[in-house]
This record gives structure tokens, sequence and C-alpha cells, in this order.
């Protein structure tokens, strides 16, 4: 199982701040993709991504126990 940390924007529409995955392994941009088709979260392209508290590339393989984030970009002043 892979766990999913949301925050921002994706934990404001989905409603929760956290998912679980039942995948062996897949590559960070494999799992943005089942997210946005699954959850029509769109903005989950422009989020940073971090896997086990380190950022991660979109070829980065993540497995069963890891925690991905994902941080979409804030705004303010």
């Amino acid at each position: 199982m892979i766990n999913i940390l949301l925050f921002a924007s994706l934990q404001e529409k989905l409603g929760v701040s956290r998912l679980n995955v039942e995948i062996e392994t897949i590559t960070v941009k494999e799992l943005k993709h089942r997210l946005k088709d699954k959850y029509n979260l769109l903005e989950i392209d422009h989020a940073m991504v971090a896997v086990n508290e380190e950022y991660a590339s979109e070829e980065e393989t993540i497995h069963s126990g890891d925690t991905v984030a994902f941080i979409p970009p804030v705004s303010g002043g």
C-alpha cells in the first residue's frame, strides 16, 4: 500500500488529506495519471512531489510502504 498526502487545493478538492492506494510499485508519473483519472485532479500536474520526505522526479519509482506527498503551488502576498 502506498500512502498519499494531499495539501492545499488538492486536499480541499477531495475533502481529505490522505489516501491509500493498493499498489506494489508505480512511477510518480503513473500515480499522477491514476489520481487525475480517478479523482479528476487536473491540478496535480503542477504539484511538487516528495517520496518519503525527499523531492522526486516523474520517473522515480514508488514502492509499497512509501509515503508520497503532493504539494501544489500556493500564491499569496
